[in-house]
């Protein structure tokens, strides 16, 4: 079930607009670049990505998180719409999901979903297409906010609206099979054919430590026009940080994500650019 479908776009000049609601206002060109109206920077996409189809890549995601949510729910793991969790989520997602679309003009025909498993894992994703999933393990076990918790799920869209699988996937591919040059170069068709068959790897794929500042910024930006405090994002990690071996599933998580002064100290650096976008929404 898709609970939060898209609806025809707003006008451009809404595109920042604080309403709540779903205002996917058309951004300039397609894919996904940073929006002009940005206040953090990041760096630009790699052109790599455009190899695999971004419309194969989703369709596998579709289909893996179609088997993880059967998985789940033949485990009775899945949470019941009416969990108290659950619609902590629905309601943190409904404010940030207006803002993703001037990072990435395809998220205006996404069906975004999003669903808790119960389990001690601390952990969090959101696939290409919107398909987003918490465990229960992250909200409980590192106490979040819903300040907190929104910056984990703006972080995860991020991923998603930056298309960092998609680029990933494309340079493994590159690489492996050895494009050449002329009549020896791989068609889409030969790669698209290949993500598709990467779709069982879409949640154990690493991101690089570019990609991964790249979602910290994105995310805290998006958490930030939704009214979410973006000191929490410092709160967060700093949580991130003290989540070792003792607590249970929080290597898993950390190994993807690590924590670190690197990190927090960036983030510590670019609050301030998005303070004003926070109380802007506030009023």
């Amino acid at each position: 079930m898709c609970l939060f479908c898209p609806v025809p776009a707003a006008p451009s000049s809404a595109v920042w607009s604080a309403r709540r609601g779903f205002l996917l206002a058309a951004a300039a060109g397609a894919g996904a670049a940073a929006p002009v109206l940005a206040q953090v920077e990041v760096g630009a996409a790699s052109s790599l990505r455009r190899l695999v189809p971004a419309e194969t890549l989703e369709q596998s995601a579709v289909q893996q998180y179609g088997q993880l949510l059967a998985q789940a729910r033949a485990q009775r793991a899945l949470a019941p719409a009416g969990h108290p969790q659950l619609v902590r989520l629905h309601a943190i997602a409904r404010r940030l999901i207006p803002f993703t679309t001037p990072w990435n003009d395809r998220a205006r025909d996404w069906r975004w979903e999003v669903n808790l498993i119960g389990s001690k894992q601390i952990n969090a994703f959101c696939m290409p297409g919107g398909k987003i999933a918490f465990y229960t393990g992250i909200l409980d076990q590192l106490r979040l906010t819903d300040d907190e918790t929104a910056m984990i799920m703006g972080h995860e869209m991020a991923h998603a609206l930056r298309e960092h699988a998609r680029e990933r996937i494309a340079k493994t591919q590159a690489t492996n099979l050895g494009l050449r040059l002329g009549s020896q170069l791989l068609g889409l068709g030969d790669l698209g054919n290949l993500a598709a068959s990467l779709g069982g790897q879409l949640l154990t794929l690493k991101f690089s430590r570019s990609d991964e500042s790249d979602a910290d910024l994105v995310g805290l930006e998006l958490a930030a026009r939704a009214g979410f405090n973006p000191a929490a994002a410092v709160s967060l990690w700093q949580k991130m940080g003290n989540a070792t071996g003792s607590a249970q599933g929080g290597l898993a998580f950390l190994s993807t994500h690590p924590s670190g002064p690197q990190r927090i100290r960036e983030l510590e650096q670019n609050v301030p650019k998005v303070q004003s976008l926070y109380e802007a929404a506030l009023r």
